[in-house]
């Protein structure tokens, strides 16, 4: 048995062994890594190498968005733009029948957006309705599928820290602006989607509407939320216009957030140590984890598992179809054990190269791999947003479980018409001239 291969088995087994045994995912990337360095006695010491790899992975001007949309997102939340977003909900669809999920999930689709992470969307919107759901009789596990479902879509319509990342983790071969711009009609099919299934339950368990407002209502509420959602125009009009780049739109929508909060008189002088203390530990957990798996991902090109894993699947299936289901199928699987930004920056290299050589385009193939850990962030062990959205309703993740399995069926079934319908990825981004 040669060295690469001995090394290629040393890296997975002790990487999937270490997160068995309960070490957090930045540290399993980087010991596995480390380990794997010491078998090949030509890059010894290998913990020079990690932390080389380690140092060069984050020195990206593109990754500065990163903490700046972080603080953004922190500065929404305190902000009050919540509230404004789910009264302009409440106005705009609250009377159909189960008014209430509609208006949680078109809020969590507004607020993901604008802040650009499905956690902040699931507490913001979650603390705010589920009390008030409960109060006019919606189930309160069925509310926290409903609101954990629909964050998801916050890391699919941009701006989207995700999105950045597969960037980077593309080498290139996807712009953020064609990302960014190709996010939206996943983002709102997956919406629509799960909008429907709620429309069902609804009906079928006689759910209460909330009264039709007049337009005078609706135009007041619209009116305070104009400004909020103004934030996603100037954003990402910003980017694909090539007015700045998306690390100075994301420096723009910090100031903007923060003069909003202000102007909303939803935030004071003393809020900014603790929010800027909350956006310092996340930017640091996100960074160290791309760190780690930038360092990773060179060891991959190394020992060419991107090129062997291509060759292996193109010499032993020939139906593109069947491909590319296997491909979801393990994303799906992955994505219920490994949080979303380790598992873009380890599996892209892996599983673009195969993408590419099929015929599919990087940015269809970013969505794909995007949504597909969307809909892992939901399920348990790990599910990060699953664990977050039941914490915020106060209610036991198994009983979250079964109200939400249908929820997340109609966004496997979105994920696979993302799949085998190129347009619905790359129609818009085409329109803006961002790809070929």
């Amino acid at each position: 048995m040669s060295i690469e291969i001995i090394s290629v088995i040393v890296l997975f087994v002790s990487f999937f062994g270490l997160l068995v045994y309960g070490v957090p995912v930045a540290y399993s990337i980087g010991i596995s890594t480390t380990l794997t360095l010491i078998l090949n006695i030509i890059f010894m010491p290998s913990i020079t190498t990690v932390a080389q790899r380690m140092t060069t992975g984050i020195d990206n001007f593109a990754l500065l968005a990163i903490p700046f949309f972080i603080l953004a997102g922190e500065l929404m939340n305190r902000g009050g733009i919540a509230t404004r977003l789910i009264d302009f909900a409440k106005s705009l669809i609250g009377s159909l029948p189960g008014g209430l999920a509609f208006v949680n999930i078109i809020s969590a689709m507004l607020f993901g957006a604008i802040s650009g992470s499905a956690i902040a969307a699931a507490s913001a919107i979650g603390s705010t309705l589920t009390d008030k759901m409960e109060s006019e009789g919606y189930p309160r596990e069925f509310s926290a599928a409903v609101n954990i479902s629909a964050s998801t879509t916050g890391l699919l319509i941009p701006p989207s820290n995700v999105l950045i990342i597969f960037a980077l983790a593309s080498g290139g071969t996807a712009s953020v602006a064609a990302l960014f711009v190709a996010g939206y009609i996943p983002g709102i099919l997956v919406g629509l989607a799960i909008m429907i299934m709620v429309y069902i339950y609804a009906k079928r368990n006689g759910l209460p509407r909330a009264d039709r407002v007049n337009f005078k209502k609706l135009f007041i509420d619209f009116k305070n939320a104009i400004l909020s959602l103004t934030l996603l125009i100037i954003v990402v009009g910003g980017i694909v216009a090539g007015i700045f780049t998306a690390t100075e739109a994301a420096a723009i929508a910090v100031v903007y957030a923060a003069l909003l909060g202000f102007l909303n008189r939803g935030l004071k002088v003393s809020d900014f140590k603790p929010i800027l203390l909350k956006s310092a530990k996340t930017t640091a957990i996100v960074m160290f984890l791309i760190a780690t798996s930038m360092a990773m991902s060179w060891l991959f090109s190394f020992e060419g598992i991107p090129q062997l894993l291509t060759a292996t699947i193109l010499d032993n299936f020939s139906n593109p179809i069947l491909i590319f289901l296997i491909i979801n199928i393990v994303l799906l699987i992955v994505g219920t054990f490994m949080d979303i930004t380790p598992a873009v920056l380890i599996f892209t290299p892996i599983f673009l190269p195969v993408a590419i050589a099929l015929g599919m385009h990087p940015v269809q193939f970013g969505m794909i791999i995007v949504l597909n850990l969307c809909i892992g962030i939901c399920t348990p062990p790990v599910g990060t947003l699953l664990f977050v959205g039941s914490g915020v309703a106060k209610v036991s993740v198994t009983k979250v479980i079964k109200p939400l399995l249908p929820l997340l069926g109609v966004m496997v079934l979105v994920l696979m018409l993302i799949t085998y319908f190129p347009d619905l990825s790359l129609w818009l981004p085409r329109v803006f001239d961002l790809i070929d």
